[in-house]
């Protein structure tokens, strides 16, 4: 095939080929700009590598003090943006996990818990432009931690468990932003820290951290989708969204003006949902649906529409609670690890990071793309079609996305570091960020720019308002230490121990690439 066909048919399969015909000349899809971008080969480097005409420099790192009382929590990994003017913002930063041989250490003790529960869940920092480039502000009245200790209420005013307040947040992993500017954080592997109750199989899973040993605190307060209104600290776990493995909470307006998000249950044969608010500037009404992949249907999780839902939980938020036992028994498909979904501003596409399922020997993943019948979210058809095929197109396990305002998609990879330079994984060293143009010569190729320190994932991606600055979390370098004086890696740190940290990334390349 030629490279003028093999192009067509690449932005045809990506939605554009409609629009080609009624742009403007100023719009992307016109190649009106072409720029060559050289990206860099696979590296087991313990440094952020970068593509020639890339720099970086650290924001902020673990653990940095934010304010006079607290420290930039550990494993940071979303990052979402609300800018308050031209000059400056806010992030929020997610904090997933710890080591604890770097934290806390490996007893099990109430001291060193109590150390780990202040390294999770996240961080508002303000910050501002100084020049080009922007600058952590120590801000006592802004920065805050929000952690394990938060008290939390659920929304609804619901009581669950026999409480209507939850006790901290953790295993935060990717997020959302509202259309009214507040942030989402997700509660991924939550089962990690007090284990969790499978309603499927009427079991109960034991945690890794052994929190439940000093706090006993009831498995089905985590696992939510949690708000946060970065001006004045309120905080609470949206119940309609579901308690399951979160990874994203991708929100969009749809054309009635009410908000729709998109998750993904971050976990081996689970699934794809999203929720339908029924009124405006509100998540607290509306309707939760699972992902039939196989039919194109959405199914939704509410007990008054469906009858094997009503004989099996006691009323809607128990359904809520037990989300994944409901998925299944409405017919929601299993998929290879949902992760991200971000949505193509150009197209109104969804996409979809799954990750991968070695137990059915798809080690690489794939990005799935999903569209709504009629490009309408508030659909419950749609269509679906893979986008890029891990391993064969040059990366494996991808996980966190992001378009550029060019319709161009960035995308990490996370392979773990258990697995990482072992076959079937060995050929793709460290941990990488690819980005994939929607237009010109190399419309459609796979291009890394970025490789990882030492046992690190790349996350978080996340733009200024301008498009210059790429803000990415570098979690846990090092994480395959076993052994304090020998340390897998030292970055950013030299020679002393590793630090999950956020970077921000600018230069020529990233410019060329992003701006129309």
């Amino acid at each position: 095939m030629n490279i003028k066909l093999r192009r067509r048919k690449f932005l045809q399969f990506l939605g554009y080929s409609a629009l080609i015909s009624k742009a403007p000349c100023t719009t992307v899809i016109a190649d009106t700009k072409e720029t060559i971008i050289k990206g860099i080969s696979h590296s087991s480097k313990d440094e952020l590598v970068l593509a020639k005409g890339l720099t970086y420099d650290v924001v902020i790192k673990w653990p940095d003090h934010i304010n006079d009382n607290q420290q930039f929590g550990s494993n940071n990994d979303y990052i979402a943006f609300i800018p308050e003017n031209n000059n400056s913002g806010l992030l929020w930063v997610n904090h997933e996990s710890f080591l604890p041989l770097f934290v806390s250490g490996n007893e099990r003790t109430k001291q060193n818990i109590d150390i780990e529960r202040k390294q999770v869940g996240g961080s508002i920092l303000r910050i501002k432009r100084e020049g080009r480039h922007w600058a952590f502000v120590h801000d006592n009245g802004v920065n805050k931690r929000i952690d394990a200790t938060t008290k939390i209420p659920f929304s609804l005013d619901a009581s669950i468990k026999n409480s209507k307040v939850s006790e901290g947040t953790l295993a935060n992993c990717a997020g959302g932003v509202t259309p009214w500017k507040t942030f989402l954080s997700c509660e991924e592997n939550y089962h990690a820290f007090y284990g969790d109750y499978d309603a499927k199989t009427d079991t109960h899973i034991k945690s890794v951290f052994k929190w439940e040993g000093f706090y006993p605190n009831p498995v089905e307060h985590y696992g939510w989708v949690v708000e946060i209104d970065p001006h004045t600290h309120i905080t609470k776990k949206h119940v309609t969204l579901g308690r399951f493995a979160h990874e994203s909470a991708t929100c969009v307006l749809s054309e009635s003006g009410n908000t729709v998000v998109y998750s993904g249950d971050d976990k081996i044969g689970e699934c794809l949902y999203k929720f339908i608010a029924n009124k405006p500037n509100t998540l607290e009404s509306g309707t939760l649906y699972v992902a039939d992949t196989v039919n194109g249907n959405w199914l939704a999780l509410d007990i008054e529409q469906n009858e094997i839902l009503r004989k099996q939980f006691k009323d809607q938020i128990d359904v809520y609670v037990h989300a994944r036992y409901a998925a299944a028994l409405v017919g929601g498909t299993p998929l290879d690890r949902p992760e991200d979904i971000k949505i193509n501003p150009i197209t109104g596409d969804i996409f979809i990071t799954l990750t991968n399922n070695v137990r059915r020997g798809n080690f690489h993943g794939e990005i799935l793309k999903l569209k709504e019948k009629n490009r309408n979210y508030e659909s419950l058809e749609f269509t679906t079609e893979t986008f890029l095929t891990g391993g064969r197109d040059g990366f494996s396990s991808p996980d966190n996305l992001l378009f550029d305002q060019r319709g161009n998609l960035w995308f990490c990879t996370d392979v773990s570091g258990k697995a990482m330079h072992k076959p079937p994984y060995s050929e793709f060293k460290n941990n990488g960020l690819f980005v994939v143009p929607a237009s010109g010569k190399q419309a459609g190729e796979v291009i890394q720019l970025a490789s990882a320190p030492t046992d690190a994932e790349l996350t978080g991606l996340c733009f200024d308002p301008k498009q210059k600055t790429l803000f990415l979390s570098v979690q846990h370098p090092g994480e395959q230490t076993r052994d304090l004086e020998y340390p897998t890696s030292h970055w950013p740190n030299k020679d002393r121990l590793p630090a999950s940290a956020v970077v921000q990334i600018y230069g020529p390349m990233l410019e060329s690439i992003t701006q129309v």
